[in-house]
């Protein structure tokens, strides 16, 4: 919105909240320096109701009354354009102080904090202070990639982007053209989805791969958004989460403990290593890949010989 436009509706705002008689359109121009430069009657009157419309679209509720002459009148009643008492137990105001501090290490912490400054002026209780712990447990979702906020204002404001991305079984990055749906933070690390038009299909995508900046490429997208973006289940299926199978594999000992923790079955070999049954999932081998030396893969042997690809094409990058 150009700042001309703002500020005009600011002013018919103010002028329709300050008044206790509806004001004619006459009078609304002689009050507002934009309406008095209008070129013509013409001109004026379609700028005027296309100011209401968008006023009233922002939740502003004006009356249209007609007086004794016949005369047309608008004003905006201070109690019909009040919120109303907010009011909150200490289950939600702790809930709302725990969103808060989820965003500690984004840019939005400011506007979280903001946010509850104006409820505890609303009028939220003076026992209850969001900002205290509630619990043993603080969550906090780190956001350590420059993709995440870029990202998060394309989904938002439904813009495609354009971004350089390395896959992990990849030496080097390639663009990637997409269309940004829902960002998700799954096991510590951020994931953005969407539809990746070079391809025809969705895709998932995790922001540390992201390198270079996102770039915004036109407007408007060409595949309709899902009602409900399962990015979670998207990559926990990329990840090996969601088992077909069983997959063997030793590991150092000490070493690797989200495999120990997945694992059915382990049993001790000796020399610093053990044997671990764990579940095999479509994109397991992305996930041996990241424990580097301190796995090796027994069996199956397409999951073996998948692991081994990816660690050369690591090795030539």
């Amino acid at each position: 919105m150009a700042i001309a436009k703002a500020e005009r509706l600011m002013n018919l705002a103010l002028c329709l909240l300050g008044t206790r008689r509806p004001l004619s359109k006459r009078e609304l121009r002689a009050s507002i320096e934009a309406y008095l430069e209008a070129g013509s009657d013409d001109s004026f009157n379609r700028m005027f109701e296309r100011d209401k419309d968008d006023l009233r679209e922002l939740g502003l509720v004006i009356e249209t009354v007609e007086n004794l002459d016949g005369e047309v009148g608008y004003l905006a009643r201070r109690d019909s354009n009040r919120l109303p008492p907010i009011t909150l137990d200490a289950e939600e105001a702790a809930a709302l102080g725990l969103a808060a501090k989820v965003w500690q290490q984004a840019r939005l912490a400011g506007a979280a904090s903001g946010a509850l400054q104006k409820l505890r002026a609303a009028g939220l209780p003076e026992d209850v202070d969001p900002y205290e712990a509630h619990g043993a447990l603080e969550p906090r979702i780190p956001v350590h990639e420059a993709a995440f906020e870029p990202l998060m204002l394309a989904c938002r404001d439904r813009r495609p982007v354009v971004f350089d991305y390395r896959k992990a079984s990849a030496a080097h990055p390639e663009p990637r053209h997409v269309e940004p749906w829902a960002l998700e933070c799954w096991r510590g690390h951020w994931y953005l989805a969407g539809f990746d038009r070079d391809r025809g299909a969705e895709r998932v995508f995790r922001l540390s791969r992201i390198t270079g900046r996102v770039r915004s490429r036109g407007t408007g997208f060409t595949a309709p958004v899902p009602d409900v973006v399962t990015v979670r289940e998207t990559v926990a299926s990329w990840a090996g989460e969601i088992a077909e199978g069983t997959a063997l594999i030793r590991l150092r000992s000490g070493a690797g403990y989200p495999l120990r923790a997945k694992a059915t079955r382990v049993r001790e070999l000796g020399d610093g290593w053990d044997e671990l049954e764990i579940p095999y999932g479509h994109g397991l081998d992305a996930w041996l890949v990241e424990f580097g030396p301190d796995v090796l893969v027994l069996e199956p042997a397409e999951l073996r010989a998948d692991v081994v690809d990816r660690l050369r094409a690591v090795a030539k990058g």
